[in-house]
């Protein structure tokens, strides 16, 4: 087996309109919007009456996109737990992006929605300038600019 490239990354929200709403106020796009139950998806997820709601979102290029699911049942009994950035397991996705200054009208527009911003940007060493924020529901994500 050969891996090519990550395809996407998945993640499970309980307001789906809200997340899906973070993630276009970034600029990804809706690629596509589906609903899905039944015995298969049940085998594939290894549960019992799965019925689930999902948005695709990605950039115009067409590279890894990011797949928001909405579980319908079964519910998770936990419901959200606020990770930190130490958090062990899988805990932010980062974004390469260009001219990171224009970001920071992007970062004010989340802030003013409620958006839990971790910094403001700031450069690491001649290497890279970073911000990171809090999304809906824990999402953690990273925004980082390569210094050329």
């Amino acid at each position: 087996m050969k891996i090519n490239r990550i395809d996407h990354v998945s993640i499970n929200v309980n307001d789906l309109s809200e997340a899906k709403e973070f993630f276009l106020d970034l600029g990804l796009e809706v690629q596509a919007e589906w609903e899905l139950d039944g015995e298969q998806l049940d085998r594939i997820v290894g549960l019992n009456d799965v019925k689930t709601a999902c948005v695709g979102l990605g950039m115009p290029d067409d590279q890894a996109w990011i797949e928001l699911v909405k579980f319908y049942r079964p519910s998770d009994e936990k419901d959200i737990q606020q990770p930190f950035a130490n958090t062990l397991g899988i805990r932010h996705i980062c974004f390469a992006v260009e001219d990171i200054e224009d970001i920071e009208a992007i970062v004010a527009k989340l802030k003013k929605k409620g958006t839990e911003i971790f910094s403001e940007i700031q450069q690491y060493e001649e290497s890279y300038k970073l911000c990171y924020v809090r999304g809906p529901e824990g999402i953690i994500l990273e925004l980082a600019e390569k210094i050329r």
